[in-house]
């Protein structure tokens, strides 16, 4: 099993090629579209927060295409939408990253023809994971990447300090502040194993080490459930999706919780008293793509869109209004002064050399994590 290394996700790896953007990385011809090429419309399923309205509006003045969009919160979502309806229904779905090795086997995906894809507009590091983690029987890539983020801690300004340079997982669970914490059930308890590593509660690595086998994964994660059972009590909010995580802190009285990156950094851009920052046992990396069900209907629109995508100032418009970042080379250049700001808040030090990039995950531990948070849901 292939795993992204630390390295590869570091900032200038992320970015690189960046500082020699322009006209020599980004070739005029391979970002040209002719106005209105398509018509029609296309049916995409992606998390909830990733299209905002004016990235949609251009699109759609752009090219002539209709956008149907169906937000979700989860890649389990996806995949049981996909499963369902055998692959029928949407022309683009968005997995994460290490996804790869549960959508093989189910056969729902097609590979995309990359001569009609202008890759070069985007970071190869990240390419490079669909020709390596999404080549299902050599057949080529069935994924690109669309947006990258991590999952860290968030918390209200007006309420709430950490008590060192940066904030840690410990403090979503601590009595401290007990009723008052928030996170996704299965990252939350991942990431409390994390924080068990630091405290002698786990040994260092152990969180890793149970992606290697049942055999290996159960008693870790036997002893993080329990920690966490015992624990449930000082949690606040369960959430699965980007608005419960701004009502959260807005509005539920929530000052401090383990949050995707994209929702804080939206609330803070808007004004409010919030901050989002990479916790001191690393923050979770990841990257949402772009992948094409076996039942889509409207290929050349797939085609325009991922185009329309990929271009550096649609890209830049977009990572201003949802927050998170963008694979595209050169696309924070189109950003604004609030979301350079907000990366350099959100990834002080060397936080972006300490980034835990979510692994590649097999059937097998998906099934058995699912038997642990629900242990812990139902307790």
């Amino acid at each position: 099993m292939t795993k992204i290394t630390k390295h590869q996700v570091k900032r200038r790896d992320l970015l690189k090629g960046a500082a020699i953007a322009g006209a020599a990385a980004i070739a005029p011809a391979i970002i040209s579209r002719s106005a209105l090429a398509s018509s029609g419309e296309i049916n995409i399923l992606m998390w909830s927060d990733y299209l905002p309205k004016p990235f949609i509006a251009d699109f759609e003045k752009e090219t002539g295409i209709k956008i149907n969009y169906t937000g979700i919160g989860s890649n389990e979502e996806i995949i049981n939408k996909m499963k369902a309806t055998k692959g029928q229904g949407f022309d683009i779905v968005s997995p994460t990253n290490n996804q790869g090795l549960e959508w093989g086997p189910l056969q729902l995906l097609q590979p995309f023809d990359m001569k009609r894809v202008p890759v070069a507009n985007v970071n190869p590091a990240m390419t490079n994971i669909g020709t390596k983690d999404w080549d299902f029987d050599g057949k080529g890539s069935h994924w690109l990447p669309h947006i990258w983020g991590t999952e860290g801690v968030a918390w209200r300004t007006d309420k709430w300090t950490p008590a060192g340079a940066a904030p840690s997982y410990g403090d979503i669970w601590s009595e401290a502040n007990a009723g008052k914490t928030m996170g996704r059930p299965h990252s939350m308890m991942l990431c409390a194993g994390l924080y068990m590593e630091t405290i002698g509660e786990l040994n260092p690595g152990d969180m890793w080490k149970a992606y290697e086998s049942e055999a290996t994964m159960r008693p870790i994660w036997e002893k993080v459930t329990a920690w966490c059972i015992d624990r449930k009590k000082n949690i606040k909010l369960l959430w699965n999706d980007a608005d419960t995580q701004k009502n959260g802190l807005l509005n539920e009285g929530v000052i401090v919780g383990q949050t995707w990156d994209g929702p804080p950094m939206s609330l803070k851009t808007a004004g409010d008293p919030i901050m989002y920052q990479a916790p001191v046992e690393g923050a979770m990396a990841w990257v949402d793509g772009l992948a094409m069900p076996t039942g889509a209907k409207n290929v050349d629109q797939i085609y325009e869109f991922i185009k329309f995508s990929y271009d550096p100032k649609n890209a830049g418009k977009a990572i201003d209004e949802h927050g998170y970042n963008s694979p595209v080379l050169g696309a924070d250049g189109f950003a604004g002064e609030a979301y350079k700001k907000n990366f350099a808040d959100a990834y002080p030090g060397d936080s972006l050399s300490n980034l835990n990039p979510w692994p590649p995950q097999a059937p097998w531990y998906a099934e058995i994590r699912t038997e642990y948070v629900n242990k812990f849901k139902s307790s």
